[in-house]
């Protein structure tokens, strides 16, 4: 390395990440002529194919070029397995490499932030942010936008098997929906995405590209964060490397970190910010101790149960043919419909594990196709995968470093399953999906359960085939988190407790996990920020 140099220019904002949040943020900023805002990504451009071929997540989920390739600590829950943990390397970040699903979550999730102390954060306060960037498919309305800058529309391609399910769990009282997003999603339904006429729409497409032609703003790629830099409690710049260089950018106003859970709470600590004890053990000064930093990482864990089917087409048996491949391919490519189109899951069921609660606490994922493990061989018999998933775990982690090499993944704990009462869920979970399996809408197809498998029983037995099976849906949150207690990280505002002139801005400062997809409400946090910050600048 060379000695540090000073980047030209000078920079009104500084925004660590260009992932889901860090896009919108540039666009937003840079709508000011008078303000130069520059933009720092730490992984390269998102101008590889399989990031806008909707089914293309299988190749960059796995694949250095487009995931940071983590990994979980071994999982006391899990039987002591460790789960590959993807984030997205490209700009637009998981936006890239993401399910593409549309969902905000339960208006109980956004109130109860607001019930925590977190003031502008209940359900009518965000939901203008939520309709302000939405190009709905219906237009425009008092739950939707229209006009803006985030797609959503429908899948391009039906399933008779997932029809089949949705009238099977009707004969459970679980009825249809025509919106998962209008602040209670129970029911099922058919997920809106985030495409344009079958092709990813990510926030690179829709918030970065555009911004981008605007002279004050400056994009750098494969631009590593060292460290944030403080001047006293003053956040007054970054520190980086790119091209062997080490560089510093001087921010006139803020910084605006945007990297995500996992990777905001480590610049942090990596900037001596976070919890005293652990900055020590790796020899960093403690220059602010914010004892939330890297605490309250929270996470959807996913059972995937798997059933073979009769008397019926899925993916399988189309993905292991060579005509029915050549068969996907062509559709795809004069239609831009059919298989390549689709998002990993096309259905979606919410439900209650206990018929006491308020809300939905399960998310099903329903899918035409079934594998051991994402990005395996499909299996070579007919088959669907009943994922169910826990959405308001009680389980919480932790992300932090173990060394000061900023090119080292965190310890990433999520300590799934370490809740009594996410075990009863669990197990509750695989018998609500074993039941709506059961009925009689599905007995043409002749549904055996292939995973965990009927011999699997008992209350205990269940359990543990949960660890065997059950794996991340990749919805990390929670670790610089939002409020006023000891352990909040930021405030209201998202700026950093105890220190001038840095915010976080993504999925780390929700206190609490939504009750759905992440994507969606990310932008959301951003669209609020961006006004907040163009509020503290005039």
């Amino acid at each position: 390395m060379s000695n540090n140099k000073t980047l030209e220019g000078e920079w009104d904002y500084i925004i660590v990440g260009g992932g889901t949040a860090g896009c919108v943020l540039a666009n937003r900023l840079s709508q000011d002529g008078s303000k130069n805002v520059l933009l720092l990504e730490a992984g390269g451009n998102d101008n590889y194919h399989w990031v806008h071929i909707p089914v293309g997540y299988l190749f960059c989920i796995g694949n250095p070029r487009t995931d940071w390739m983590m990994k979980t600590a071994n999982e006391a829950g899990l039987n002591g397995r460790s789960l590959v943990y993807p984030r997205g390397k490209v700009l637009g970040g998981c936006s890239s490499v993401n399910g593409m699903i549309y969902m905000r979550g339960q208006a109980r999730d956004y109130d109860g932030w607001r019930q925590m102390g977190n003031a502008g954060w209940g359900w009518d306060d965000i939901l203008p942010y939520f309709k302000r960037s939405e190009d709905h498919h219906k237009g425009d309305s008092d739950l939707h936008g229209a006009g803006g800058e985030w797609k959503v529309t429908t899948q391009r391609l039906n399933w008779e098997i997932l029809e089949a399910f949705q009238e099977a769990a009707s004969e459970f009282g679980y009825q249809p929906v025509d919106d998962f997003n209008a602040g209670t999603n129970e029911g099922s339904g058919f997920f809106e995405v985030n495409q344009n006429k079958g092709v990813r729409w990510n926030t690179t497409k829709a918030f970065l590209r555009p911004a981008m032609k605007r002279g004050n703003l400056r994009v750098m790629t494969h631009a590593n964060i060292e460290r944030i830099v403080l001047e006293g409690k003053r956040a007054s710049g970054v520190e980086f490397t790119h091209s062997g260089e080490r560089i510093e950018a001087k921010a006139k106003h803020e910084v605006l970190l945007c990297a995500g859970s996992i990777n905001s709470p480590k610049i942090l600590e990596l900037s001596g910010i976070g919890r005293g004890q652990i900055l020590s053990h790796h020899g960093i000064d403690v220059v602010h101790e914010s004892k939330g930093v890297g605490e309250n990482l929270q996470d959807h864990l996913q059972i995937r149960t798997v059933y073979k089917v009769k008397n019926t087409r899925t993916l399988n048996e189309r993905a292991n043919s060579f005509f029915g491949k050549m068969a996907i391919g062509l559709e795809y490519a004069l239609k831009r419909s059919g298989p390549m189109s689709m998002a990993p899951s096309q259905f979606g069921l919410f439900t209650k594990s206990d018929p006491s609660l308020e809300t939905p606490n399960l998310e099903y994922h329903v899918q035409p196709l079934s594998t051991d493990r994402l990005g395996e061989p499909l299996h070579p018999f007919p088959a669907i995968t009943v994922s169910v998933c826990n959405l308001r775990p009680d389980s919480v982690g932790s992300s932090h470093i173990t060394t000061t090499d900023s090119a080292v993944q965190p310890d990433i704990k999520l300590n799934y399953l370490s809740a009594e009462s996410d075990k009863l869920v669990a197990v509750e979970s695989i018998k609500q999906a074993r039941r709506i399996m059961s009925a009689k809408r599905l007995r043409e197809y002749e549904p055996e359960e292939f995973l965990p498998g009927p011999q699997v029983a008992s209350h205990d037995d269940i359990l543990r085939e949960v660890g065997n099976i059950a794996t991340t849906i990749f919805h990390p949150v929670g670790t610089c988190k939002m409020g006023s207690d000891a352990n909040a990280v930021v405030d209201p505002s998202l700026k950093v407790i105890g220190l001038e002139g840095l915010r976080v801005v993504d999925a780390s400062i929700m206190p609490k996990i939504v009750s759905g997809n992440t994507a969606s409400p990310v932008i959301m946090i951003a669209e609020k920020a961006a006004d907040m910050i163009k509020a503290d600048a005039r």
